[in-house]
């Protein structure tokens, strides 16, 4: 490559650049390369952003405290390159960025807006610093916020909680109380003057006129229905104040009802469980009255085995009480027993049923074994048995067996459960000829069932 030198004019004021190596010597540049000679800006001079924001204060003025104001001011790039803005800080709490999102770019000449929202919590000055934090040669861009807090102050305003009172259904010479509230949810307070309700059957309690409530204060009372008729009902409460709300109104209504008789049975199943057949078991029950007094007029089961005691008809039963009453069980067979109670009156419903049951079991079996020694005479053919009844000695004896026993064993399988019984023997010779009775046993105990 052959080497070539070309010297500029002294009054130039711009170096020429060529693709090779730039020489200065004694004030005249000399440029020295194999592609010739151009003139232009250097390719290796750096481009770089700059940011900026259009003013250095942002006031917000007056705002209401609670209440919200955004503003917004013009981020601008005035470098020859794209300027990144990669976050965002504010000093205090009471000042918010709401746009953009970030990271945002700005192009070389351009501009982004900036919002910033500002909430005081009170009254009095508030200041702050917004900074944004970017890779412009100017590293960080801050302007200077404030604004004045404002404190507005609210009428007095009453509200009631619940808005309506509605008492449902109740009996008639019974009483329904439902509580209320009257609160003042404004900013000052309320004179109440007059309170005042209207309405067959309402009362209230618990509150006078008159009253002032302070901002945020409340008052509770009691509101009751007692219905002196069958029937619909309604009333209203009138409160009557300085508040911004000065004719409050809380409707009432209810319905009076007659009262209803009712009849029940305590338990619902009465279980005799098990009886002996022959013999009989009891279980106890009751009967209470409900709303109103309850005439019985009637009373039964379906079952035979099953009586009903205790109580003589017609009965009255008073509302609030209750009465026994007993079911006898008689079964006349073994096995599982059951049956129905029913009771008729003038209750709602007209008849009132309960359950019953038990179980007969077998009477027990009792025999008496009985044995004696031989008779020594001569000529025996048999023995006969007599038996008595023993009070608290031994009574008139009778004979029980049908045919002379020839041996000296007999079993007697016909006692009564619960008898005492005395037993001897006699000796009978082939000429038909009784001897007198043998010693006597007393006092055998037949269990009862």
């Amino acid at each position: 490559m052959a080497r070539t030198a070309r010297s500029t004019s002294l009054r130039s004021k711009r170096p020429l650049e060529v693709a090779g190596v730039m020489l200065i010597l004694g004030g005249v540049a000399l440029l020295v390369g194999c592609q010739g000679v151009s003139a232009g800006p250097s390719s290796n001079q750096q481009q770089s952003g700059t940011l900026s924001l259009a003013v250095a204060n942002l006031d917000f003025g007056n705002v209401t405290s609670g209440s919200s104001k955004a503003l917004t001011v013009t981020a601008t790039n005035s470098g020859s390159a794209s300027v990144t803005v990669s976050s965002a800080a504010v000093s205090t709490k009471y000042f918010a960025i709401t746009a953009p999102n970030l990271p945002v770019t700005i192009a070389p000449g351009q501009g982004t807006p900036v919002s910033v929202q500002f909430t005081p919590n009170a009254a009095g000055n508030f200041s702050a610093t917004l900074t944004l934090t970017s890779n412009a040669s100017d590293a960080s861009a801050s302007i200077t916020l404030k604004g004045m807090g404002m404190t507005t102050i609210t009428p007095g305003q009453l509200a009631l909680s619940p808005t309506a009172a509605d008492f449902g259904t109740v009996t008639v010479g019974n009483s329904e109380p439902i509580s209320e509230s009257v609160t003042n949810i404004g900013g000052s307070s309320v004179d109440i003057s007059q309170i005042a309700i209207s309405g067959v059957g309402f009362t209230m309690s618990g509150i006078s006129a008159p009253l002032t409530l302070a901002a945020g204060q409340n008052a509770t009372f009691t509101v009751t229905f007692t219905p002196a008729a069958s029937g619909s009902a309604t009333g209203n409460i009138a409160i009557t104040s300085d508040g911004s709300n000065p004719n409050l109104s809380l409707p009432l209504t209810g319905t009076g009802t007659l009262a209803v008789a009712q009849l029940s049975v305590t338990p619902t199943t009465l279980a005799a469980g098990s009886v002996v057949v022959g013999t009989s078991g009891t279980v106890s029950g009751s009967l209470s009255a409900s709303g109103a007094n309850v005439t019985i007029s009637a009373a039964g089961t379906n079952n035979s085995a099953f009586s009903i005691g205790g109580i003589s008809l017609p009965l009255t039963v008073p509302a609030g009480q209750s009465v026994p009453f007993t079911i006898t069980f008689s079964p006349t067979s073994a096995g599982a027993a059951s049956g129905t109670l029913t009771f008729t009156s003038n209750a709602q419903p007209s008849t009132t049923t309960a359950s019953l049951t038990g179980t007969g079991t077998p009477a027990p079996t009792h025999d008496v074994n009985l044995s004696w020694n031989a008779s020594s005479s001569p000529d025996i053919s048999g023995y006969n048995i007599y038996r008595s009844v023993y009070t608290s000695s031994c009574g008139s004896f009778s004979k029980i067996n049908t045919a002379l026993d020839t041996g000296t064993l007999y079993t007697d399988s016909v006692v009564v459960d619960g008898t005492s019984y005395c037993y001897a023997t006699t000796a009978v010779n082939t000429s038909n000829e009784e001897s007198g009775y043998s010693n006597i046993v007393s006092n055998v105990q037949i269990p009862a069932p």
